[in-house]
């Protein structure tokens, strides 16, 4: 595991999925080059479906904007190292109540 801590910047998660998603993170930057942003990405997205079900996205980078809309209680940006990472479950009209939000990284 990274020696580095994670700084939350926004989230409606439970502390408990919070707590996967920064531990999700460490172990992708252990496992992957800091720069293969795509395959940490990938290693989280599986992490998430796999313990919270499918429709999960995720977004690592530097430097990156997006506005997207996610179910309640399924939305962290945090920063890691020198990454930032943006992780949620996408909405799916008809299910849980949603949020939308629009995110910037810049390094």
């Amino acid at each position: 595991m990274l020696e580095g801590k994670a700084l939350v910047e926004d989230t409606d998660m439970p502390l408990k999925m919070q707590i996967q998603a920064m531990s999700s993170a460490s172990q992708a930057l252990d496992l992957y080059d800091v720069f293969d942003c795509k395959s940490i990405a990938g290693f989280i997205k599986k992490e998430f479906d796999g313990k919270y079900g499918n429709g999960w996205q995720c977004v690592v980078g530097s430097n990156f904007g997006c506005f997207f809309t996610h179910s309640k209680g399924t939305f962290i940006y945090f920063t890691l190292e020198r990454l930032k990472f943006l992780i949620f479950k996408e909405w799916k009209k008809g299910g849980d109540s949603q949020t939308s939000k629009r995110t910037q990284a810049n390094s």
